[in-house]
């Protein structure tokens, strides 16, 4: 029984740090006005999410090199220069698992 309530309690803690995680990932996304440029689906200034996820589909390092490209800003491939995203690595990768899961 005590087992049974520490998983519980654990899978809590858990469902609730990761509402957290990706809220904090789209409060940066808002403030960062990053729908100046990019949507979901569709191209607008930039590629949409869903056309960056389609291009990163199967690469195992994806997430790194999205937090890193945002991270450094500048020029990213044949676009525009990028600007550059202030804030911690793990909210960085935070925001590309949400690029990389559009479809």
């Amino acid at each position: 029984m005590r087992l049974a309530i520490q998983l519980a309690a654990a899978m809590a803690t858990l469902a609730v740090s990761g509402a957290a995680f990706a809220g904090s990932a789209e409060d940066i996304i808002a403030k960062e006005k990053c729908s100046k440029c990019h949507t979901a689906t569709t191209t607008k200034k930039a590629p949409s999410w869903a056309s960056i996820a389609v291009k990163y589909k199967g690469n195992a390092d994806a997430a790194n090199k999205i937090a890193a490209e945002l991270k450094a800003g500048g020029k990213i491939g044949d676009e525009d220069d990028h600007l550059k995203v202030v804030a911690s690595d793990a909210d960085l990768k935070a925001i590309a698992a949400i690029v990389l899961n559009s479809k």
